[in-house]
């Protein structure tokens, strides 16, 4: 595999995007769900419908932010079996054969305390992961975490949300790489109440200090939505759908039926 400094690909995403005036589009699912043998393909079928960076899901018994859905699927991994190890293997496979779309790593802090930072961000380097995201992992609390993942070229990706102050803002845009994500609302990852006009509101507040790219996600659950919210930032993430889809799916037909839901949204994030 071509030696790549993993945080690139990141940048090199969204300045192409940018050349391109295209927006992002980031979906999400749980690694090890609804099998572990789906994972890597769903991975390059996320890339051909359109995919621009991936976030994948490590999955945790006790989640915070996820919804009913995420954590469902985050049960049915686990009884697969799969943990941290299991899924650092399934991006070095899915590294094998694409080298240049980012897979951000989601999830909480405990399966990398056990780990241990070091060794997983030496691991994250070495498998091709791009950045990672721990949701119950505050920039004010994790700088010792975080030295690890920029020594071996991993972005720390942060959470920002409604209720974010302006201080916390301005943490985040100092630390943060790769790009910021935005909760769109006040809830968990599913939730049906989203606010357009304060997302509006607030992207410009945000852009006061952050240079990087900014991501919106949580409520994101159809093309219309995906459209509306593209138009306000710079990528576009979406989960908890793509994660009921593939609940509902059958072994049979899940690649195909997540596929048709990925080349709805990118056509509607690139009307954009």
């Amino acid at each position: 595999m071509p030696k790549i400094m993993t945080s690139s690909r990141i940048s090199i995403t969204f300045d192409k995007l940018k050349q391109q005036k295209r927006k992002a589009l980031i979906p999400f699912f749980t690694a090890g769900d609804p099998h572990p043998k789906f994972t890597v393909p769903l991975l390059h079928a996320l890339v051909e419908a359109g995919s621009d960076v991936i976030e994948l899901g490590v999955p945790f018994s006790d989640p915070m932010a996820d919804g009913p859905t995420i954590q469902r699927a985050s049960e049915r991994a686990l009884k697969h079996g799969v943990a941290l190890h299991q899924v650092l293997d399934m991006v070095a496979e899915f590294r094998r054969s694409n080298t240049t779309t980012p897979i951000v790593l989601m999830g909480y802090g405990n399966p990398i305390e056990a780990m241990g930072w070091e060794i997983f961000a030496k691991r994250c380097a070495e498998v091709g992961v791009d950045g990672v995201l721990t949701v119950d992992f505050p920039p004010e609390e994790s700088h010792q975490a975080f030295a690890h993942l920029e020594k071996n070229g991993i972005a720390p990706i942060f959470l920002l949300a409604p209720t974010s102050t302006d201080a916390r803002v301005a943490r985040v845009a100092k630390q943060a790489r790769g790009y910021v994500y935005y909760v769109s609302l006040k809830g968990v990852t599913g939730a049906g109440n989203l606010d357009l006009s304060a997302i509006a509101e607030k992207i410009p507040q945000l852009r006061q200090h952050i240079k990087l790219p900014i991501g919106v996600g949580f409520g994101i659950r159809d093309a219309a939505t995906a459209l509306a919210v593209a138009k306000l930032c710079d990528g576009v993430v979406v989960g908890s759908r793509i994660v009921q889809e593939i609940e509902n799916s059958t072994e049979q037909n899940v690649i195909a039926n997540v596929s048709k839901l990925v080349k709805e949204l990118r056509q509607a994030v690139d009307q954009a």
